[in-house]
C-alpha cells in the first residue's frame, strides 16, 4: 500500500510509548495529538518565550499538502493555554529533516496566573491535513536544511 499521509514516531521517541493521533468521531476534521512527556507551562510574564511541548511525532504527506496544528477549543478557558503562533504549519519537507527528524511540537503561552502542568498522554491539540494551492508564477526551488523554525535559514 502506498503511503499518502499519516503520522509516525519521531527518532528518539521509539521507546516512549507514544500514541499515534486518532480522530475520535467519524466527522472530526482533526487528529488528537498528545504530549510526549510531562511539562510545566509557566504563567505568562512579559518577555517569556513560549513553552514547546514535544509530541514525539512526525507527519508525512503529499507534495501539495500541509499539516495544520490547532489548539484544543477547551484549552484557553480551562487551562489558559494559547498557541504562540495561532496556527502551526507543518510543511511536507519538515518530515525527516536532519535537525530533528521532523519532530512536531506545539508552542504554548499560559495566560493563567498559576503554572499549568501537562501530563504525558494528555491531548494538547489537533492536526488537520489540508491541500494548498500555488500561484501561476511560483518558482520556489529552495530546500529545507533544518528543523523547527528553519524555513528562512
Amino acid at each position: 500500500m502506498e503511503k499518502l499521509r499519516g503520522f509516525e514516531i519521531a527518532k528518539g521517541f521509539e521507546d516512549k510509548n507514544i500514541n499515534l493521533p486518532i480522530r475520535k468521531t467519524k466527522y472530526s476534521a482533526g487528529y488528537d495529538i498528545e504530549a510526549a512527556e510531562d511539562v510545566v507551562i509557566p504563567s505568562f510574564k512579559k518577555g517569556i518565550n513560549p513553552t514547546l511541548i514535544k509530541t514525539g511525532l512526525k507527519a508525512y504527506m503529499q507534495y501539495d499538502e500541509m499539516l495544520l496544528l490547532y489548539n484544543r477549543s477547551s484549552n484557553p478557558k480551562k487551562k489558559g493555554l494559547i498557541l504562540a503562533n495561532s496556527v502551526g504549519v507543518i510543511d511536507k519537507d519538515y518530515y525527516g529533516n536532519t535537525d530533528n527528524d521532523g519532530h512536531i511540537m506545539f508552542a504554548f503561552y499560559n495566560i493563567k496566573e498559576e503554572d499549568i502542568e501537562i501530563k504525558k498522554g494528555e491531548v494538547i491539540g489537533q492536526g488537520i491535513f489540508q491541500k494548498y494551492l500555488i500561484t501561476d508564477d511560483d518558482n520556489a526551488k529552495g530546500e529545507r536544511m533544518g528543523g523547527f523554525g528553519s524555513t528562512n535559514k
